[in-house]
């Protein structure tokens, strides 16, 4: 027989089939068909998104190595030591300081987390020039650290990227770490201002975009926040929460797009995610810097917050489900989803096991509440949230840097193997939530790290706060 009679014969047979096939459908399948283009768009949509992000993504970039900076004991502050200190400020009132320690009780901090001594000295000392001890001691710190683990001279590295909300002074935190450092004329330096606690993710993101077009390079990130500079000093209750929970803290991160770092390298980035809600007018001042009613400056938080944050995180979800969840996952999704389309709104939306995708969780510390509001969103352990709650009962609050602190503290447990997956979340002010995706590329020895944890690793986990 000829090829192109066999091919039109097949070809028959198929349209026949098809017809036999959807002569016999069920209605709920014949529902499914007529909202085939609605299908059709979706499918396109997610294929587009695929290629757009692999294009963006082809060149492979490597996390060498990160260091968490680790406050000197004399900063060390009980969170009796933080009331006593409100206190003997003489600017709250019964009711805030009342307020404050009710916030402490209940925030997850435990009793050595850290304040700047700025805030600790009776009067206590602010100023350009305290806001710089802080942020300089801390950043210092980190990248001294983390240029001793790596190896790497600083002329080698090209790109520095820096988030720091609250302290912007001039010349930029950025330039403070060029002069410090000795960096080569030609460095590409970026300071990231007023992001909030998710800027961590966003500065990570800027330096990946940036090794994508300058082949074998290294970028240092740098997140951190700077206490001195905004504590809230009024009553507006509101605004008190940030004095409660924030606490000192800072991280280095070294990345490199050479390929022969990728067998000295801990992980390789595999996707960025980042979602922003400022369109939304309440996502937007969910989080919002402005004077209360006496002209004290602070940071005001909704009451909004959660509902917000898991809006946020949902949308997030949306964009990153389809290239980390594996199929059956994603089939029970989009069930779920066609059948409240075409049957009725009763059938609950199925929420995705993200532990067949991960076998690492760090969520941004930013209190008790948050862990447990996102721990019953995403369906996680205990297991899960660990490194996350005895990050914030060590550390507090560090802002941004504390996704670096959990994933040391899952090093610190010799937890982390080669393959297993890294999910990084930062909630921020805007309001955002941004994620990063992270693959080990070998099995971390506790022995041979130095982390923040490693001196103390045996009391955790604190079971109390399971």
């Amino acid at each position: 027989m000829k090829p192109e009679k066999y091919n039109l014969k097949l070809q028959a047979f198929n349209l026949l089939f098809m017809a036999i096939v959807l002569a016999h459908l069920p209605r709920f399948w014949v529902e499914i068909f007529s909202h085939w283009k609605t299908i059709t768009a979706v499918s396109l949509s997610l294929a587009a998104l695929y290629l757009k992000l692999k294009s963006r993504g082809a060149g492979k970039v490597y996390l060498l190595n990160f260091a968490c900076y680790k406050a000197k004991a004399e900063e060390m502050c009980s969170k009796e030591r933080a009331l006593q200190l409100y206190r003997g400020m003489g600017i709250f009132s019964e009711e805030s300081l009342a307020f404050q320690k009710k916030i402490l009780e209940k925030s997850g901090l435990g009793e050595k987390t850290y304040l700047p001594r700025g805030l600790t000295t009776s009067p206590i000392e602010r100023g350009i020039s305290e806001e710089r001890k802080e942020s300089e001691g801390v950043i210092f710190g980190a990248i001294e650290e983390l240029l001793h683990k790596s190896g790497v001279k600083t002329g080698d590295i090209g790109i520095v990227v820096v988030n720091c909300s609250l302290f912007n002074p001039v010349p930029c935190l950025s330039d403070t770490i060029v002069n410090r450092f000795k960096l080569r004329h030609d460095v590409f330096s970026f300071s990231l201002a007023g992001m909030g606690c998710s800027a961590g993710v966003i500065a990570i993101d800027v330096a990946n975009q940036l090794l994508q077009v300058h082949p074998r390079t290294y970028a240092m990130v740098v997140s951190t926040e700077n206490l001195t500079h905004n504590p809230y000093f009024g009553n507006n209750r509101a605004m008190l929460l940030s004095n409660c929970l924030f606490r000192v803290g800072g991280a280095a991160i070294l990345l490199s797009n050479h390929p022969s770092d990728r067998h000295r390298s801990k992980y390789e980035l595999v996707h960025t995610f980042r979602t922003n809600e400022a369109t939304n007018d309440a996502s937007y001042k969910c989080v919002y810097e402005e004077e209360d009613e006496q002209g004290t400056v602070g940071i005001r938080l909704s009451k909004h917050l959660m509902a917000v944050a898991g809006e946020a995180l949902k949308k997030n979800i949306s964009t990153l489900a389809p290239f980390v969840l594996p199929w059956s996952e994603q089939l029970l999704v989009f069930a779920t989803l066609v059948a409240r389309k075409l049957l009725t709104k009763k059938v609950k939306v199925y929420i995705p096991d993200f532990k067949l995708a991960f076998e690492h969780f760090c969520i941004h510390a930013g209190g008790k509440s948050v862990l447990d509001e996102l721990q019953k969103s995403l369906k996680l352990g205990q297991v899960q949230m660990e490194p996350s709650r005895m990050t914030l009962y060590r550390f507090g609050n560090t802002s941004s840097s504390s996704l670096w602190y959990e994933l040391a503290y899952c090093e610190a447990k010799g937890r982390v193997s080669a393959g297993h997956r890294v999910w990084q979340i930062g909630f921020g002010s805007g309001f955002k939530c941004n994620s990063m995706i992270w693959k080990a590329l070998k099995t971390i020895d506790p022995l041979a790290e130095k982390n923040p944890w490693m001196d103390e690793i045996h009391d955790f986990p604190v079971l109390s706060l399971h």
